[in-house]
């Protein structure tokens, strides 16, 4: 008699968005159960959910606060207890723009939590139940203003950028062990958060591809890092930009 062996897990945070569902369809074409995360969008990974089960693939849904350590934490402790979290895609990230001279406090601060202490709130339990599998990916998505710049971002490149750091240090720590952490850093990519700041004419003049880019280019890409293919590619960071960088 055969077993079927049980399937790796994925979280996905902010897996309720358009880039977030995306991944979540890739990984689990490629064979993860998919955790879809979603914060202020619970019905949405709901969703994102059920189109992964009707598609043929294995998810389900779970909804917390990336910057609250202890909710975090305490969620992260359930899933655990179902068992390993084999790879996890830091996708959770907000704009709040702003020239640098006007931006408050709070501009400057709820960007960074969200992006950079959410990495470090989700990423962090996970790492010892990676090591004890011997086997784990994470990919953080980053953005390509976090390797040009850009006006009104100047928070939002920040944080990006710190992931960067974060992860080739952590790739450091966890090769031995089986566990991979790179970036992905995305372009202009369509979606409601081109909006009218990148109309065609603008794009063309930014984007030596002369197009905005597909949340399924992204999703490609993180797919094939959480693959076993991917086990000797280590704290990078790699663009999908149409040659922008």
């Amino acid at each position: 008699m055969t077993t079927t062996p049980a399937l790796r897990r994925a979280l996905v945070t902010g897996g309720s968005g358009e880039l977030g569902s995306a991944i979540c369809h890739a990984l689990a074409a490629g064979g993860y159960h998919v955790i879809v995360h979603g914060h202020q969008s619970l019905q949405r990974a709901q969703e994102v959910t059920a189109e992964i089960i009707e598609a043929g693939g294995s998810a389900e849904s779970d909804a917390f606060d990336v910057t609250d350590a202890g909710v975090t934490r305490a969620a992260l402790d359930a899933l655990l207890a179902e068992g390993t979290i084999h790879a996890v895609i830091n996708n959770a990230g907000i704009h709040d723009d702003a020239p640098m001279a006007g931006m408050s406090d709070e501009q400057w601060h709820r960007v960074i939590d969200v992006s950079l202490h959410g990495f470090f709130h989700v990423t962090q339990p996970l790492l010892l139940p990676m090591a004890r599998a011997r086997f784990g990916r994470i990919v953080s998505v980053s953005s390509v203003a976090a390797q040009v710049g850009n006006r009104g971002q100047t928070n939002y490149a920040a944080a990006k950028a710190a992931l960067h750091g974060a992860t080739k240090s952590l790739a450091r720590e966890m090769a031995s062990r089986g566990i991979t952490a790179n970036v992905v850093a995305p372009g202009i990519i369509e979606g409601r958060m081109i909006g009218e700041d990148f109309p065609p004419e603008r794009i063309r003049e930014m984007v030596p591809a002369q197009r905005a880019g597909k949340p399924e280019d992204v999703a490609a890409l993180v797919a094939f890092l959480c693959s076993d293919a991917a086990g000797y590619i280590n704290g990078q960071v790699i663009g999908v930009n149409g040659g922008m960088a």
